[in-house]
């Protein structure tokens, strides 16, 4: 092993506390620095948030003002804090707690248990699905498997919002949760499982935290030995807090303020399971001496991708958008982002197909090359498609798709039919292969509409749903084709598609591939009623779905492919539309402010081989800091930079012009048909009112302007600056 390579592997721990802030940021080194009173760390994708608390960690306990043994450190995976614990190694902070909420409540309660209630902890059970089983079949509720996974979900979510059982109806319904069968049931069957658990002497996973918040509650004694044990808390991913865990951190903080967070709302996506971001937005408001950071240089993503991602994020509405950071590039530029439309759905999966072995051969490893979609039940195509064209792959975060036990079973049912042939009842009235194909699974769950909700009925539903699609077109290509030549088929697809065990490209849904990152990523099916999907049907939930692709956006490194289907099948109608998400962003589509002064990019591809989709377009990187006019701090947050001031500073705008703007905007957004920040931002009509800009250039100067803006609604904003009422500008678009 050469010197070089032993020093990679095992980097030199830092041999001074000032030698461990060398290499940070100027916003990183103030989180390291930052050893006191509370902290809020608002951290953005990519912008090295766990490179700043470990350093920050290692920094205090190198320069003795933390003792490791009182330091707690929690996050949400177990991957994740045995990163943390590795970093802290490697910096020389030994000693230092580094677990999941989860495992620090556990090790608690296990020392505690015998003090507290005496004797030893209960049993923990890994899963809890057979207690459920059990306690629906005292409630005499007949769940089929998949239900069974729903109401098991239900009754988690509940535990960790602290729901009880009587309040779970009224609970679910002011959440907006689609519930898998009338609440009232899954209240009853909830009571039950809890008296079963009572019954057997087990605890759950969520008991854990339960029981653990119970006993610091009620016995002040040991409460006052934990707070005496750890003394500074950090806290990773505080977006994805519940109440449960918050209620919990509060218990071991106390009256203390020695507390760091960090977080970003706008990779909230986890709201289904009770992650909330509203403790990370109302941390100021609890500690309002807590000391704020926000992280927003992206080390990760070139300048293309990140403008992507905060264009996303700057059509957003509700309380994390007002929270968002704006992302600054620190690498050099790249490609420009690939747009990519396709006539269907498997046409779709071969163009990416393609456009993979060719980054392939360009020296791309395959283990550097992700897609991504938003459901399970559409990695079936892109499986078939990377095994068709000899590309390695894994599956993250699901079981393939000939593997899910409802795709195995329904094979057996339709082996077993092919196998009777005319003798099965069940195909009497099927006249051809579709028909009977669908025959056969509607005794498997198949429905001709999809079931409402988004848990595993839906999942199941997709997976069957898949295989009628599949069946419809091998019939199309193989008019004769009989039931037994689509089981053949069936196997044959299932044999190919078991991957080498070699690195492969990684296939995974959006939620599975939060944390990670990737050389290359392509966004799939990026269409209405996939993103957002069809059952995001509240302004939150369709908020969440946006979230939920700025996640994977920011998951690319330097090369980013969109891409969507006008039709599901070959030859299917062409009735799908590109995400709302990407309106004003893609080509084609109204081309936003900042792309147009950045000299735009190239068209939409009909598919991603050959040329690369867009151009690539150099950009000024400014990397100025912007600050406050009025108290001269530097300016991070996008509507601050908007303002040019903090928000908390004075200011002078004129309300009345304000007022006048946004009438204005209203009747220009109606005009056009567009959303009113498509005219102009809050932020920006705010911006405006401050400066009252007699003159264009006074006007293209406030962020959020431009030339194009500029130009098509600057003689109307100047009259009404100046007093008069703006004329209707004519749309020149």
């Amino acid at each position: 092993m050469t010197a070089a390579t032993h020093s990679t592997l095992f980097p030199q721990v830092p041999d001074s506390a000032d030698a461990v802030l060398e290499g940070l940021d100027p916003e990183q080194r103030e989180v390291a620095t930052a050893l006191r009173g509370p902290v809020c760390v608002l951290a953005g994708a990519g912008t090295g948030k766990t490179r700043a608390i470990t350093h920050r960690i290692a920094y205090g306990v190198r320069s003795g003002i933390l003792q490791p043994s009182t330091v707690l450190a929690v996050t949400f995976t177990n991957r994740a804090a045995g990163e943390m614990r590795g970093r802290l190694r490697q910096l020389g902070a030994t000693g230092v707690q580094a677990r999941t909420f989860h495992s620090a409540a556990l090790r608690q309660l296990q020392y505690f248990w015998p003090k507290a209630v005496g004797g030893s902890l209960p049993r923990l059970v890994d899963r809890k699905i057979q207690i459920v089983a059990d306690a629906a079949a005292a409630c005499r509720i007949r769940l089929d498997r998949n239900e069974l996974r729903d109401a098991t979900a239900e009754i988690e979510w509940s535990k960790v919002t602290q729901t009880v059982p009587a309040d779970y109806a009224l609970a679910a319904a002011k959440a907006g949760r689609d519930t898998p069968r009338d609440p009232a049931e899954i209240a009853q069957l909830y009571a039950a499982y809890e008296q079963l658990k009572r019954e057997r002497g087990v605890i759950d996973f969520e008991d854990v935290l339960l029981l653990t918040v119970a006993v610091l509650q009620d016995r002040h004694d040991i409460t006052e030995q934990v707070r005496s044990q750890y003394q500074h808390f950090v806290v990773d991913e505080y977006q994805d807090v519940s109440p449960l865990q918050q209620r919990l951190l509060e218990l071991w903080l106390g009256d203390r303020d020695d507390l760091c967070v960090v977080g970003d709302a706008s990779q909230t996506i986890y709201s289904f399971t009770g992650a909330t971001p509203d403790h990370l937005l109302d941390f100021r408001t609890r500690h309002p001496g807590a000391t704020v950071v926000k992280l927003v240089r992206d080390y990760r993503s070139t300048p293309q991708v990140v403008q992507l991602a905060n264009g996303l994020l700057a059509q957003a509405s509700g309380r994390a958008a007002d929270h968002r950071l704006e992302l600054v590039s620190q690498r050099d530029t790249g490609p420009e982002p690939g747009y990519a439309e396709y006539a269907d759905e498997p046409t779709e999966a071969e163009g990416a197909a393609r456009r993979i072995r060719e980054l392939m051969a360009q020296g791309v490893p395959a283990g550097e090359i992700a897609v991504l979609f938003r459901t399970n039940s559409q990695s079936e195509t892109y499986e078939q498609a990377l095994a068709d064209a000899g590309i390695p792959y894994q599956l993250r975060g699901a079981e393939r798709f000939f593997d899910r036990p409802e795709v195995r079973k329904a094979g057996v049912a339709l082996r077993g039919a092919a196998r009777f042939g005319g003798n099965d009842s069940l195909l009497d009235d099927a006249v051809d292969l579709p028909s009977q194909v669908r025959a056969v699974l509607s005794g498997e769950g198949w429905t001709t509409e999809p079931p409402a909700g988004s848990g595993a009925v839906r999942e199941r539903w997709e997976s069957l749903a898949a295989l009628v699609n599949l069946a419809q077109d091998f019939a199309a290509a193989r008019p004769a084709a009989t039931l037994g030549d689509l089981v053949a088929e069936l196997d044959e697809r299932a044999n190919a598609q078991h991957a080498p065990t070699v690195q492969g490209v990684t296939l995974a849904s959006l939620h599975s591939a939060k944390g990670l990152e990737w050389d290359a990523v392509f966004l799939v099916g990026v269409a209405e009623g996939m993103m957002p999907i069809s059952y995001a049907k509240t302004d939150e939930q369709v908020e969440e779905e946006r979230r939920l692709l700025y996640v994977g956006v920011t998951r690319a490194r330097e090369r980013l492919f969109v891409s969507w289907a006008l039709a599901r099948t070959p030859g299917g109608r062409a009735n799908r539309r590109p995400s709302r998400f990407l309106d004003g962003l893609r080509p084609g589509s109204g081309v936003t402010a900042s792309r147009a002064a950045a000299g735009g990019a190239g068209g939409i591809e009909r598919g991603f081989g050959g040329a690369s989709a867009a151009r690539s377009v150099p950009r000024r990187r400014d990397r100025t800091p912007a600050r406050c006019r009025v108290c001269g701090r530097t300016l991070t947050d996008a509507g601050e930079m908007k303002l040019m001031r903090c928000e908390d500073c004075p200011t002078d705008m004129d309300e009345g012009l304000y007022e006048r703007l946004r009438d204005w905007r209203a009747v220009q957004a109606e005009t056009i048909g567009q959303p009113a920040y498509c005219v102009f931002t809050d932020k920006t009509l705010m911006a405006i009112a401050e400066a009252a800009p007699e003159e264009e250039r006074e006007l293209v100067r406030i962020p959020g302007v431009g030339l194009r803006k500029l130009n098509r609604f600057g003689a109307d904003v100047l009259a009404i600056c100046a007093g008069r009422d703006g004329a209707e500008t004519e749309d020149q678009d």
